[in-house]
C-alpha cells in the first residue's frame, strides 16, 4: 500500500512558537505510529520564513534554532516575493497539510488561505472558522446572537478606551474584570483587574498585541473546564476536563501561560470533571453547538467557566489546541478511549473528507461579454 504523504508544519511567528514545537513532536510521533503515512516536516521560523525539511527536522528535535535559521537565511533571495514559502517545494507531491502552528498564522486563517490557494487538503477548520474563532470579539458576538451563554463584555479600541472610565466598567461588568487582546492565544495579552490602576495597566498591556481589546466580567468562584471536539458534519465531544489553580476560587489566580505550558505541577486536574449530570450534558451541548455555529472542522477545544452556582459560560474556542505533554486536550481523548494514534488518523481522514466535499462545489461563472453601459441622468 502506498503511504499518504503528510506535510507537517509547525513553529510560526507568534508567542506560542515553542509550544508549537512541543505539540508537533507529539503529533509527529503519533502520525508515524499509524504506519499509514510518510511525513515531511517544515518549521516556520520566528521571522516568518518556512525552512527546508532537513533544517526543520533539527528544530523539531529541539536543536538551537537561531544558528539553523541564520544559516538558512544565507541561502535565501529575500528579493523574491515567494521566498518565505519556497522551501515547501522540497516536499514534492504531498497529499495533505497537517498544521501545528498555534496563534498567528496557524489559528487566524493565514495558512489555511495558502492551503486553499494550493488546492491541497489540510487538517482542521476552514479559513473562516479559524479567523472568526481567533477573534475573541467576533466569537462572543456569534455566541451571543445564537444564545450560547458567555460572560458580559465591552469592546474598545485605542480611541474609545480613552473615554471609558473604571467606574463605568464596574457599573456594567462588576468590580473584577479580565482584559484581553482580541486576537491572541494562550493567555498572552490577558490581565485581571480589580482597581482603576490595574485596569489602565491591563489596557496598556493588551494594546501591545492588538488594536481591539475585550473587557470581560469575571465569573464568581470559577472552575475552568475544557472539552475536546473532533469531526466535520457529525462532530463528537470528549469527556470534560477540569483544572484548578491554587487561589483561583478566591479570584487571585487563573490558568495563565505559565500554568499551561511551563509549570503546571501545582495545577489540580480532574478527568472526567465531577459535575452534576445536567451540567455535564449542558456543557457538551454548548460545545457542540458552538463548534457548528463557528463553522469548525477537524478539531477544537472549547474552554468554559463554571460559576459558584454551577452555571457554565463558554469562554472561547481553540481551533488548533496545544498537544504538548501538559495539554489537557491531549489527555481528554485518552480518557475518551481515543489514543493519540487513533486521534491523528481521524484528523487526517476528516481533512481529506472536507476537501473532497468542497471539491463538489461549483465555481463556474457567466462570461460578461461586451459591456453595455446604461444612461446616466
Amino acid at each position: 500500500m502506498t503511504k499518504k504523504h503528510v506535510a507537517l508544519i509547525f513553529g510560526g511567528n507568534s508567542s506560542e512558537h515553542d509550544v508549537s514545537k512541543r505539540s508537533a513532536q507529539n503529533f509527529y510521533d503519533a502520525i508515524l505510529a499509524t504506519g499509514k503515512y510518510r511525513i515531511t516536516v517544515f518549521a516556520i521560523a520566528q521571522n516568518g520564513y518556512v525552512l527546508d525539511p532537513e533544517r526543520s527536522k533539527r528544530i523539531l528535535a529541539l536543536e538551537d534554532e537561531r544558528p539553523i535559521v541564520a544559516d538558512y537565511m544565507t541561502t535565501v533571495d529575500q528579493q523574491d516575493p515567494l521566498s518565505r514559502i519556497n522551501a515547501l517545494r522540497a516536499a514534492g507531491d504531498f497529499d495533505i497539510f497537517f498544521p501545528v502552528v498555534h496563534g498567528n498564522l496557524g489559528e487566524d486563517g493565514t495558512l489555511q488561505g495558502l492551503f486553499k490557494l494550493l488546492n491541497k487538503p489540510y487538517v482542521g477548520a476552514p479559513l473562516r472558522g479559524h479567523a472568526v474563532s481567533f477573534d475573541k470579539v467576533l466569537t462572543k458576538e456569534l455566541l451571543t446572537v445564537n444564545n450560547i451563554r458567555n460572560t458580559k463584555y465591552i469592546v474598545v479600541d485605542e480611541k474609545t478606551a480613552k473615554t471609558l472610565t473604571w467606574a463605568q466598567v464596574v457599573k456594567d461588568l462588576g468590580d473584577v474584570v479580565f482584559v484581553k487582546a482580541a486576537n491572541q492565544g494562550s493567555s498572552v495579552g490577558v490581565s485581571r483587574a480589580k482597581t482603576a490602576d490595574e485596569f489602565e495597566a491591563a489596557l496598556t498591556d493588551s494594546f501591545q498585541y492588538d488594536y481591539k481589546v475585550l473587557i470581560e466580567a469575571a465569573v464568581k468562584g470559577p472552575r475552568e473546564l475544557e472539552v475536546g471536539v473532533i469531526g466535520n458534519e457529525a462532530p463528537i465531544v470528549s469527556e470534560i476536563g477540569a483544572h484548578h489553580v491554587p487561589n483561583q476560587g478566591d479570584g487571585d489566580a487563573w490558568y495563565d501561560y505559565n500554568n499551561k505550558f511551563v509549570d503546571n505541577s501545582s495545577v489540580q486536574f480532574e478527568i472526567p470533571a465531577n459535575l452534576p449530570d445536567a451540567v455535564t450534558a449542558e456543557v457538551k451541548d454548548m460545545a457542540l453547538k458552538a463548534y457548528k455555529v463557528l463553522d469548525l472542522r477537524g478539531e477544537a477545544r472549547m474552554d468554559f467557566l463554571l460559576d459558584e452556582n454551577n452555571v457554565p459560560y463558554l469562554g472561547e474556542p481553540n481551533t488548533l489546541p496545544g498537544f504538548t505533554n501538559m495539554s489537557l486536550f491531549k489527555r481528554l481523548w485518552d480518557y475518551s478511549d481515543i489514543d493519540n494514534v487513533e486521534l491523528v488518523d481521524k484528523l487526517i481522514d476528516y481533512g481529506f473528507a472536507e476537501f473532497e466535499k468542497n471539491a463538489q462545489l461549483s465555481y463556474e461563472f457567466v462570461s460578461l461579454g461586451e459591456e453595455k453601459i446604461g444612461k446616466f441622468n
